[in-house]
C-alpha cells in the first residue's frame, strides 16, 4: 500500500448504549477507570500515525456530551450528526467526507477503546489486494446451532468461523457507493462487511486482536477497567453505610430503586431510599470523601423528592473518575414489613445497573429486629450497607 494514501478514520459513535444498562449516558460517555470511553478510543486512534484525520458520528442530542470530552487535537474533525441505525449513522459520515474523499475510510466502533496501530497497520495492509478488510480473530470455542433456542440443532465447523472486529477498512468510493445501495434495500446491516460482501466487493482477513473488545454490556466496563489497569498497583478500600426513614402516610415504600406496595411511604427530603442512601454512603466512606449530605446537601430544593438513583449513581461514577473500580455491594435491609424477599433480586439488579455493575457484584438481604426498637415497632426502615472498591494506589 503506497504511503501517499490519505487515511480517515471514521468513529461510530451514535448509539445510546442501552445493553450496556440504564445509568443516565449513552454508554460511549460512561467513565471507565476515570475517562469517558470515547475519549480514550478517540486517543486510540489519534495515537496512530498513519491516519490523516479521525471523524466521529455522534447521536442527534449528543453534542454538549461530545464537546466536554475536551480532545484538542488538530486531526480531530467536528463531529457529524447521525441516525436511528448504525447503518445509517455511517452513511451519513461517509457523506460528509465525500467532498473531500480520502482514499481509505476506516470504520471503527466508538466503543473498543483498546484498538492498537499494529491491527490498524493488518487492516491497512491487507487492502492491497481487496475492496475492503476485516479485522478478526479465531473462534476457540465449539459453536452450536438452534432453531428454538432450546435444543441443539447441529455443530458448526470452528475453522471456518471468525470473529469480527473494528476498525473495518475499504476503500472510499467502494463502500460510499455499496453503502448508498444498501440504504435502498435495508437499514438493518449491522456490520459494514456484510454490506461489502452484499455489494459483490472483496473483502479480506487481517488479523486481529483478542484485547480489542467491544463494551457492550454491563459486565464489560468492569473487564475494561481491569484491562486498563494492568500492571499498575491498586489497593483496596471498604466502606460502611448506614440510614434509616421513619413511615408517613402513603401506599408503597421505594428501595433499591424499586416502588414496593405498603400500607405507609417513607419520609424524607429525597425519596427515602434508605438502600441506596446507605450504599452511596459507604462509597463516600471508602473514597474518604463525605456523605450525601455533602454531595446533595438537604438544605437544597434541588434535591427534594429526587431520585436517590443520582446519589449512587454520582457515588460509583466518583470511584471511576479516580481510575478505580467497585467491587462489590452490600446491603442489608432491617423492618418487619414490608416483605423484602419477593423483591431482592429486582432490586439487585436495579442497584448493578445504576452503579454500572453486573448483579452478581451486587447483595442484597432483609432481616427483622425481632420486634425490638423503632424497626420492631413498625415506625419505619433501616438499612446498613458495605461496598468494596479498589483505587490506584498514590
Amino acid at each position: 500500500m503506497s504511503e501517499d494514501k490519505t487515511i480517515v478514520a471514521l468513529v461510530v459513535a451514535a448509539g445510546r448504549g442501552e445493553r450496556a444498562g440504564n445509568v443516565g449516558l449513552p454508554k460511549q460517555y460512561r467513565s471507565v477507570a476515570g475517562e469517558p470511553l470515547l475519549t480514550r478510543t478517540l486517543k486510540a486512534l489519534l495515537a496512530v500515525k498513519a491516519i490523516d484525520r479521525v471523524v466521529p458520528v455522534i447521536g442527534d442530542g449528543q453534542e454538549d456530551m461530545f464537546a466536554a470530552l475536551g480532545i484538542n487535537d488538530a486531526r480531530l474533525s467536528a463531529p457529524v450528526i447521525g441516525g436511528e441505525t448504525r447503518q445509517v449513522s455511517v452513511l451519513k459520515g461517509l457523506q460528509a467526507l465525500a467532498s473531500d474523499p480520502p482514499d481509505i475510510v476506516l470504520i471503527h466502533d466508538g466503543a473498543r477503546p483498546f484498538v492498537e496501530a499494529e491491527l490498524i497497520g493488518n487492516v491497512i495492509g491487507a487492502l492491497a489486494d481487496a475492496d475492503g478488510a476485516l479485522p478478526v480473530t479465531l473462534v476457540t470455542d465449539t459453536i452450536k446451532r438452534s432453531l428454538d433456542g432450546k435444543t441443539v440443532g447441529g455443530t458448526e465447523d470452528r475453522t471456518q468461523l471468525f470473529a469480527a472486529q473494528t476498525p473495518q477498512g475499504f476503500h472510499f468510493s467502494a463502500i460510499y457507493n455499496a453503502h448508498r445501495r444498501a440504504i435502498e434495500m435495508s437499514d438493518g446491516f449491522t456490520d459494514d462487511a456484510a454490506i461489502a460482501e452484499w455489494a459483490g466487493l472483496s473483502v479480506a482477513l487481517a488479523q486481529g486482536n483478542t484485547r480489542n473488545i467491544k463494551i457492550t454490556l454491563p459486565g464489560d466496563f468492569e473487564r475494561a477497567e481491569r484491562m486498563m489497569t494492568e500492571g499498575q498497583a491498586m489497593e483496596t478500600r471498604v466502606g460502611s453505610g448506614y440510614d434509616v426513614h421513619a413511615f408517613a402516610d402513603g401506599d408503597a415504600v421505594v428501595l433499591g430503586n424499586i416502588s414496593i406496595p405498603h400500607r405507609a411511604r417513607l419520609k424524607g427530603h429525597s425519596d427515602a431510599d434508605v438502600v441506596l442512601h446507605a450504599l452511596a454512603d459507604a462509597i463516600y466512606g471508602a473514597l474518604a470523601d463525605g456523605d450525601i449530605g455533602k454531595h446533595f446537601p438537604p438544605s437544597e430544593m434541588e434535591w427534594k423528592d429526587a431520585d436517590s438513583s443520582i446519589f449512587l449513581e454520582h457515588a460509583a461514577g466518583l470511584v471511576r473518575q479516580r481510575g478505580g473500580r467497585l467491587v462489590h455491594m452490600d446491603a442489608t435491609i432491617i423492618c418487619e414489613y414490608p416483605k423484602i424477599r419477593p423483591h431482592v433480586e429486582a432490586m439487585r439488579a436495579r442497584i448493578g445497573e445504576i452503579a454500572g455493575v453486573s448483579v452478581d457484584r451486587v447483595a442484597v438481604k432483609a432481616t427483622t429486629s425481632e420486634r425490638l426498637g423503632f424497626t420492631g415497632r413498625g415506625e419505619g426502615i433501616a438499612a446498613q450497607a458495605v461496598a468494596t472498591i479498589e483505587l490506584p494506589r498514590s
